[in-house]
């Protein structure tokens, strides 16, 4: 029985969508000509995105390394489900593999929110260290409870506002603004701190939301403001960089658990290998967004983000009074590499 915690759908109503796209997926994992294992994995970002880009990536190793006896199908642009569908059919093992930002995985892994904490990191090189280290491995797999297990992190830059109407260069410009936000609680506690109205909104449909003042504003890192071509309605970039919140690639524990040693072995190392292929693809990706994004007629500008970093201070006291576990958790992780 799937477990209530972090689940949208009523049962009904998840079973029935899930009928409803049964002959895309089939299975999760299924065995394709002379016993070769398949695993599907499906995501929502563009074929460009270099997150994709590294997904096929780690197929290609997984195909090598197996000698063609496993491959992966990757289904980019939501094909599937949004990122929140996509992992409730990995609950369920209808779906191998997909890749979601770290604060989608809150409700399946609390631990995880601290992660979608404003200004938590110092720099890029603190991040990678805490992501890498002991810390950051052993978040990875802290949703096993929740049949998902987390096989890497991939770079997701850092987070900055993009709004239609006016630049957001202070909290004070949130004010009165419908803000989209991830499904996170995190995500949500950040945007009433600066003063703006979190918006829940899956990606897929946020360009048709921007458009239509559904919302008035958004906050995401540069490739993926440009790969969704927001910018095409949003033509402020205010980059606060006010959280570098990861992506994870996880797999199904109803999958891994049904493979050999020597195939979890093939698909961790493929995966740490695209990892590392991501991170330098998302460098260029970044420089080259932006270029291209002021080409486009965006105004791209850098406030000062020291009163953001004052506003959310609340969010810090609040965790060390409610939730004094996870305070713990940000201590230490402040404390790496100093």
């Amino acid at each position: 029985m799937m477990h209530p915690m972090g689940l949208r759908y009523s049962v009904k109503a998840l079973l029935k969508w899930i009928f409803g796209i049964a002959m895309v997926l089939t299975f999760s994992t299924c065995s394709g000509p002379g016993g070769v294992r398949i695993i599907k994995m499906g995501h929502g970002l563009g074929v460009t995105h270099p997150v994709h880009e590294a997904m096929v990536y780690m197929a290609d190793r997984i195909e090598e390394k197996s000698q063609g006896r496993m491959i992966v199908k990757v289904y980019p642009n939501q094909q599937l489900g949004t990122e929140r569908e996509l992992v409730e059919l990995l609950q369920i093992g209808s779906l191998g593999m997909t890749k979601v930002s770290s604060a989608t995985l809150e409700s399946f892994a609390p631990p995880m929110q601290v992660l979608s904490m404003p200004y938590l990191f110092r720099d890029d090189a603190h991040r990678d260290k805490v992501l890498k280290g002991p810390i950051g491995q052993k978040l990875l797999l802290e949703s096993q409870d929740f049949w998902l297990r987390g096989l890497c992190y991939y770079d997701a830059g850092k987070r900055s506002f993009y709004s239609k109407n006016k630049p957001i260069e202070s909290p004070e410009d949130l004010k009165g603004l419908k803000i989209r936000v991830l499904e996170s609680n995190m995500a949500t506690n950040m945007i009433k701190s600066f003063g703006g109205s979190p918006t829940p909104i899956s990606y897929g449909e946020l360009y048709t939301a921007l458009q239509q003042g559904i919302v008035d504003a958004a906050e995401n890192n540069p490739p993926s403001l440009y790969t969704s071509r927001h910018y095409e309605v949003c033509k402020y970039y205010s980059i606060n960089e006010h959280t570098a919140l990861p992506d994870v690639v996880i797999i199904s524990t109803k999958v891994w658990n049904n493979l050999s040693p020597e195939e979890q072995q093939w698909i961790q190392e493929a995966a740490d290998e695209s990892a590392d292929y991501q991170y330098k693809l998302w460098e260029a990706s970044v420089e080259l967004s932006l270029q291209e994004m002021e080409k486009a007629g965006v105004t791209i500008s850098y406030p000062d983000p020291t009163p953001f970093r004052q506003a959310v201070e609340v969010m810090y006291d609040n965790f060390k009074t409610t939730q004094p576990e996870l305070y713990d958790i940000i201590e230490e992780i402040r404390k790496t590499g100093e």
